[in-house]
């Protein structure tokens, strides 16, 4: 277990969770742009301790349980989100990870803080678009959503994905993106955030969702 501390001249503080999945550097420099000490942890007792969390991730979703199990990190991540009250933003597989269970490599039990599961675009879905949904698309969000405070109406924001959440039947916030259906493209429900589009690829308007997450 590591723990790594990227130091700026800021008060505010982020944890990301370091699970082997993906390359986060581009998530660390937007938030050292943004004057944030990131703390970079694969250790439960930080995670758990940490006032607001980020999940990145990129790959498979069923690996990236196992990862989490295998370092404890999925109790410590569900005990302070859900026990403590700390902040968490999930980006990408990230906010995949957030839900109930996801359909990749065969069904796997997920973290289950956004209570919905993960499927796989199907062709009906997409229609004549091409999976996986990789580019730039607009958002489409509530107007009193936290994370797109002052964002133009319908931004757009980077997205690289086959597999996505549909928005029905969640209390909370979200936002959608169409790709031949209405996804689900950000969540927001009290100190649960999520983006599956990465907004630290998304130039100014990733930075500011990014701010926006930060205030929250």
């Amino acid at each position: 277990m590591e723990t790594k501390v990227y130091r700026c001249m800021s008060n505010v503080k982020v944890t990301l969770i370091d699970y082997g999945m993906g390359n986060i550097w581009s998530v660390i420099s937007a938030l050292k742009y943004l004057d944030c000490d990131v703390i970079v942890s694969s250790d439960p007792v930080v995670i758990k301790e940490a006032e607001t969390l980020l999940l990145p991730g990129v790959g498979s979703f069923r690996k990236a349980m196992e990862s989490l199990q295998e370092l404890h990190l999925d109790e410590a991540i569900f005990e302070s989100v859900q026990n403590d009250g700390n902040k968490i933003l999930g980006i990408c597989l990230g906010m995949q990870l957030l839900g109930s269970k996801s359909s990749e490599d065969g069904e796997t039990v997920g973290l289950n803080l956004i209570p919905t599961p993960v499927e796989e675009f199907s062709m009906k879905d997409a229609g004549t678009n091409k999976i996986p949904h990789i580019g730039f698309n607009q958002v489409t969000s509530r107007a009193e959503a936290k994370l797109f405070k002052g964002l133009p109406e319908n931004p757009d924001f980077y997205f690289v994905h086959s597999f996505r959440m549909l928005p029905a039947n969640l209390s909370g916030k979200s936002a959608t993106c169409r790709y031949g259906t209405d996804f689900l493209a950000a969540y927001e429900n009290e100190n649960i955030f999520a983006t599956q589009f990465h907004p630290e690829k998304s130039q100014t308007n990733g930075l500011m969702l990014l701010r926006n997450f930060l205030s929250a």
